[in-house]
């Protein structure tokens, strides 16, 4: 429960049609066997205890009347195995009939929840035994006790106060307006749906995308638990589809006809966190809703869930390829747009044989393609300085001349030098203004020829060095238009690596893939034995960690604590928890330290869902003191 992660189950049975005794005892059996293994909210499917293919016999005081006592000894003996368990059973109510779904709790039955919407075509024939529950409000006796009967019911838990559950069934779901939405809008953030879905030709993929969907739209955790095998009977069968979804995302399906069951870890504060995010998203009055309070045990909760430890990048291959086509598109359409509102004729960037200038500069080309204008009319410019190398010299000439843009070439070091001398620098001291004033030549350079040439200067800054400050102030911080400023590190290396598989020339794909693997490096300090001698990563960490901090702290805005509790699931066997810790504080701290920089960047194509331009997506004070997230980070250290 620690940090809002709380373990689901949606689980068939072994289902005989009509006998309430067996079909009890299993799911007895099933709830102890997914409560051992942490599930604290245990759905089963609609009619569970009677079997949903009963038909006329539903008109049976027998079955009915064995079903109650079924529910009232399934309450009893799972009153030791802690959780919210939902199970299906008709149930007769003021004369009338409703297939219910029943929440238990530590011995308690909390409320009776009535099926609203029910099917009458095809094979359905529903309401031939049962009532609408739509409007339905009241109580009941059962085990006596007064037990609420009413469709609009809400379930929170006591001990983890943004956990709230409500119930459809089946069809619901299916309908114009489910319930589900009504259930959101008052605060359920879990909606649990106990089904008889049958098997037809095409029906899995359609259910699949209609529960993702419908947890997508309500930014809400979706556990659909629907009949299994055992439920098949004359023309009917059924496949055991079950389904866990997270706003949007299949977290867990069962494989179907295997009366297997589905479990995966809810992430309940990511939910919240989205719901806040989201303005459009608000919460209506509980009108005509009881909430209905129940008990978990506080523990902390096992991280089965996957994290993903590259979340701007996709895992599939085609998806990756799709996306990052996409991507290049935004990026050059961005460009493409600022060059046409300003009558530019020509583009201007700094080409050092790194990632970032490179993609830079692919974008670049595409821009160009698109308005109908001549690779030519770009301008890189190439300028070795003190740490240049051959290796990252040659890549970037070469890939200059393969993209059919103009190169140009510009050895700043007598200017630097003579820069050196005129602030009374020693050039043997390697520091901060040793460094920077390389970074400031460069811009200085490349922003001066593109008034010479009536062009504009094209950023190459990525996402990842913009959170974490590595950006000289007015150097490389600085452009006309930054085409990589919402772009992570980890992301820049798939773009140029999808150029290389795509472009369909050899020699063009061999130069990108060695700048591929080539080391990160501002190659501001003189290499060593002609190799570069000043690595990003190790200085400020790797660059996969701290993409991945970025996302979980600006897209769900998770606390310092849960960020490394993720960041240890998502990394365990590659670091070691110690040097996550590390590079965590080194993360906060400078993203805080170096707002100053981010408060002033030039505009730039937004691409993700995580961005830190100004304007847009991160509107923070320059000068907001870290000391609480920090005090986190070393709390969990004592």
């Amino acid at each position: 429960m620690r940090d809002g992660f709380i373990k689901a189950a949606a689980a068939a049975i072994d289902v005989r049609v009509a006998d309430c005794i067996h079909n009890t005892d299993e799911i007895i059996k099933k709830a102890r066997e997914l409560s051992d293994k942490g599930a604290r909210i245990l759905v089963f499917p609609e009619l569970s205890i009677t079997g949903y293919t009963c038909q006329d016999l539903f008109w049976q005081e027998t079955l009915l009347n064995s079903a109650r006592e079924q529910l009232l000894r399934a309450a009893k003996e799972l009153e030791d195995v802690p959780g919210l368990i939902f199970v299906g059973l008709p149930y007769a109510y003021r004369g009338k009939l409703y297939n219910v779904a029943a929440a238990i709790n530590q011995g308690e039955i909390l409320g009776l929840v009535p099926k609203e919407y029910l099917p009458n075509y095809g094979e359905f024939y529903e309401a031939r035994h049962f009532s609408s529950g739509k409007n339905l409000w009241g109580y009941t006796e059962l085990g006596g006790k007064q037990v609420p009967v009413m469709e609009k019911l809400l379930f929170s838990c006591r001990e983890m106060p943004g956990l709230t559950v409500a119930a459809e069934i089946c069809e619901d779901l299916w309908a114009a307006a489910p319930p589900s939405v009504a259930h959101a809008m008052a605060g359920a953030n879990v909606i649990v749906n106990l089904s008889a879905s049958d098997e037809t030709v095409g029906k899995a993929d359609y259910r699949r995308e209609l529960v993702k969907s419908q947890s997508a739209r309500l930014l809400c955790a979706y556990i659909y638990a629907t009949a299994g095998y055992g439920e098949s009977t004359q023309d009917l069968v059924f496949g055991g589809q079950h389904l866990i979804c997270e706003n949007g995302v299949v977290l867990k399906e069962a494989e179907m006809f295997q009366n297997q069951s589905a479990e995966a870890v809810l992430d309940i504060n990511r939910l919240s966190e989205e719901r806040r995010r989201i303005s459009t998203w608000h919460e209506e009055k509980r009108e005509g809703y009881l909430t209905v309070e129940f008990s978990l045990p506080v523990e902390e909760t096992k991280l089965e869930r996957f994290i993903d430890p590259s979340p701007f990048v996709p895992d599939s291959r085609g998806e990756r390829e799709k996306r990052c086509n996409e991507i290049l598109m935004i990026q050059a359409m961005g460009l493409k747009k600022r060059l046409e509102h300003t009558r530019c004729q020509r583009a201007v960037l700094g080409i050092s044989g790194g990632l970032d200038s490179t993609l830079a500069l692919l974008v670049t080309a595409r821009a160009f393609d698109l308005l109908g204008m001549g690779r030519e009319h770009i301008t890189a410019v190439t300028m070795p300085c003190f740490g240049t190398t051959d290796r990252t010299y040659t890549n970037a000439c070469e890939l200059t001349r393969r993209l059919g843009a103009d190169l140009m070439e510009v050895d700043i070091k007598k200017a630097v030098l003579q820069h050196f001398s005129d602030i009374g620098h020693d050039e043997n001291v390697h520091d901060v203004t040793y460094e920077n004033s390389q970074a400031r030549e460069r811009t200085q350079v490349i922003m001066d020829i593109a008034n010479q040439q009536g062009g504009m200067v094209v950023g190459t800054g990525d996402l990842s060095e913009l959170a974490l400050g590595w950006a000289t102030y007015n150097g490389d911080h600085m452009s006309m238009y930054g085409v990589n400023a919402s772009v992570p590190k980890t992301l820049v290396r798939h773009l140029v690596r999808y150029y290389a598989d795509t472009c369909g020339e050899e020699k063009l794909s061999q130069i990108l893939l060695d700048i591929l693997d080539t080391p990160v490096s501002p190659e501001l300090l003189p290499p060593k034995d002609g190799v570069i001698s000043q690595k990003t990563e190790d200085l400020v960490g790797p660059y996969e960690l701290h993409d991945f901090f970025l996302y979980q702290m600006l897209r769900f805005h998770f606390r310092p604590g849960k960020i490394y509790r993720m960041a240890k699931a998502a990394f365990a066997g590659v670091y070691e928890p110690e040097v996550i810790m590390k590079w965590l504080k080194t993360f906060y701290s400078r993203f805080f330290a170096q707002q100053f920089k981010r408060s002033c960047l030039p505009d730039g194509p937004k691409v993700g869902s995580v961005a830190v331009s100004p304007r847009g997506d991160l509107r923070m004070p320059s000068d907001a003191c870290v000391r609480i997230w920090m005090e986190e980070l070393e709390q969990i250290q004592e």
